[in-house]
Formats: C-alpha cells, structure tokens, sequence
C-alpha cells in the first residue's frame, strides 16, 4: 500500500513540476522594471492564469481518479467471473464494480462541475 501512495505522489509532483515551465536564466531586456522582471522570471512554458493552473490540476487529479476507477472495474469484473457461484466473493465483486462505477461518474460530474467554475472567470 505504500508503494501506491509513493508512486501516486511521485506523479502529482512529476505533474506540478510540469505546470511552472522553463525558468530563464538570464534576461535580455532589463529596461521593463518590476513588470519586465516578473516577466522574465516567469519562464517560457509557464501558464499564464490560475484558473488555468487550478484546472490543470483538477484534469490532471479527476485522470488518475479515472484511470483508478476503470482499473477497479476490471478487477470487479474479474472477481466476479472467478468468484465460482461463491455468494460471499460474488457479493464483493459487485460492490467492486458499483463501487468503481460511483468513481467514474463522480469524477465525470468533478469535471464538469471544476469546468463551469473555471469558466466563469475572466480569462
């Protein structure tokens, strides 16, 4: 169970990393003040908004939640082929799917609604 959690951190950092861009490491023009700092120091790759960065990590997150729901409903579906007619193992294998279907529409309204949020700020 560790090794998921580490291996589930280590792709939300990988992720995050990914959001701030290209630092430069020297600027041409220094004549701009504190904007052409700031501009400088923003990167070549970074996003320009937080809206956007919020939804670039909401898509990112409601992803991973996806891919986990999907995973889950697979197992679900192969624990119920190999529960044998056991009623104990064939009750948790359809828990196992209706849970991971309660994931995948969760994460599908998640988006929807991080969406119509983010759309309702000024760009």
């Amino acid at each position: 169970m560790k090794r998921i959690y580490k291996v589930f951190l280590a792709t939300i950092s990988y992720s995050l990393a990914g959001l701030s861009g290209a630092v430069r490491a020297a600027c041409d023009d220094l004549t701009g003040g504190v904007s052409g700092g700031a501009g400088c120091a923003k990167g070549t790759g970074a996003v320009d908004s937080l809206p956007k960065q919020i939804q670039n990590i909401t898509n990112t997150l409601l992803f991973i939640i996806g891919i986990a729901a999907v995973i889950m409903l697979i197992v679900g579906g192969l624990m119920y082929i190999f529960s044998g007619g056991d009623s104990e193992n064939t009750k948790k294998a359809k828990d196992t799917i209706l849970y991971a279907v309660i994931g995948i529409v969760v994460a599908l309204l998640s988006f929807a609604i991080v969406s119509f949020v983010i759309g309702r700020f000024p760009s």
